[in-house]
């Protein structure tokens, strides 16, 4: 592990951190870790909070994957997925092992989470979460996908140990360029999910409040 990237933490903190040396054991660390449900408001909280204040949501344990990840050895990249207007966005971690691509993620559904690294393009990936990119209406609503962003170029503002949220990531995320993966003809043409389909995908992972 990097001094750098160890820098801030408690050796008990460290010594979870050495622990998560694969993406598998991270994902299994997200999905078991509580829902941020943002009580107090909106929030963007670094890795550290999120592992002492054992909460997060999409993008912050995103950028807590992919600080473990570079921890291990990796690039601690993420990548933004849009959706239309009538549902959210989502921000997975990536992972490259053997020249394929793989993502980290945390979701209250099962449809946007861990991918293994079996793609060969970043695009052969993201067409994985088309399918069940779904809103409460059956809609199929992903539309693009941001490049790789590489969590690096924010090292010199500590974005891993910040105290204060770090909106600055977001706010580069949503500047970033994106590419759509539809024509206005394929989007008209889709098809809405079957009620199975739906139902399928509207169980939760975790109970907000709970």
């Amino acid at each position: 592990m990097s001094k750098n990237t160890g820098k801030g933490f408690t050796k008990q903190e460290l010594k979870l951190l050495n622990s998560l040396n694969t993406p598998e054991k991270i994902q299994d660390f997200l999905d078991n870790l509580p829902t941020n449900w943002e009580p107090e408001g909106d929030t963007c909280i670094s890795p550290i909070r999120v592992l002492r204040e054992n909460r997060g949501h999409c993008i912050e344990a995103a950028m807590f994957a992919a600080m473990v990840l570079q921890m291990h050895g990796h690039e601690p990249l993420i990548l933004d997925l849009t959706a239309n207007r009538k549902d959210q966005d989502h921000v997975i971690a990536l992972f490259k092992r053997d020249g394929h691509w793989g993502a980290i993620a945390k979701s209250n559904h099962y449809c946007l989470g861990y991918r293994d690294a079996v793609h060969r393009t970043v695009r052969e990936l993201v067409m994985t979460y088309f399918h069940e990119y779904l809103n409460r209406a059956g809609e199929k609503t992903l539309r693009s996908f941001s490049k790789p962003i590489n969590l690096k170029r924010f090292d010199k503002k500590g974005w891993r140990t910040a105290e204060s949220d770090v909106w600055y990531i977001p706010e580069t995320i949503v500047a970033a360029p994106h590419m759509r993966i539809l024509t206005a003809k394929q989007e008209r043409q889709l098809r809405h999910a079957d009620e199975f389909t739906r139902d399928v995908n509207n169980i939760e992972r975790q109970k907000k409040g709970v």
